[in-house]
């Protein structure tokens, strides 16, 4: 018995020790990714050394925008969409991405295993909804369903970038 049950909670523990594999989508309070078909209205967003352009964007709750982004700034920059709070989570992420040598300056990089210990690397990729990296001279896109009036931002959380002033309003409204 004291053997099954050995077994048992090593197995619970190694289980619990492994990243996620099948995660469900994630959510967001302010609307979801959407297919570009679905877009109601294009908007092009012109990413720079260190500015957007436009600074402001004004969309309706309910509305589904095809974001096209255009970097045509030295450097690679992220368009990405949440509240000041959202922001600042992502920064800590993108700072340790920047650590391992995933992020450079100029684009995606190796990650240097050794810079960190395993735990913190698990699950570790630029893969969320609501953003997108653009290399420098390339263009990206994001199409996204806005499902209520909110004051969002859209902001590049490449580190240093937001603090630079790399961010701009976006208005959700009724």
């Amino acid at each position: 018995m004291f053997l099954r049950k050995s077994w048992l909670l090593a197995g619970c523990l190694m289980v619990l020790s492994f990243p996620v594999l099948a995660s469900p989508a994630e959510t967001f309070a302010f609307g979801e990714a959407a297919p570009a078909a679905k877009a109601t209205r294009t908007v092009e967003v012109v990413l720079q050394d260190i500015s957007f352009s436009p600074k402001a964007i004004e969309v309706k709750a309910g509305e589904t925008v095809r974001f096209v982004l255009v970097n045509k700034g030295q450097l690679l920059h992220e368009f990405n969409l949440g509240d000041a709070a959202m922001h600042a989570a992502h920064q800590k992420e993108m700072l340790k991405m920047q650590a391992s040598g995933m992020l450079t300056a100029t684009g995606m990089g190796k990650m240097d295993h050794s810079a960190m210990g395993h735990g913190d690397m698990a699950g570790m990729k630029h893969d969320d909804p609501n953003s997108v990296l653009v290399e420098p001279g390339k263009t990206a896109e994001l199409t996204w369903t806005f499902t209520k009036a909110a004051g969002l931002e859209f902001a590049c959380n490449i580190p240093g970038h937001y603090q630079a002033g790399m961010v701009g309003k976006l208005t959700v409204s009724q």
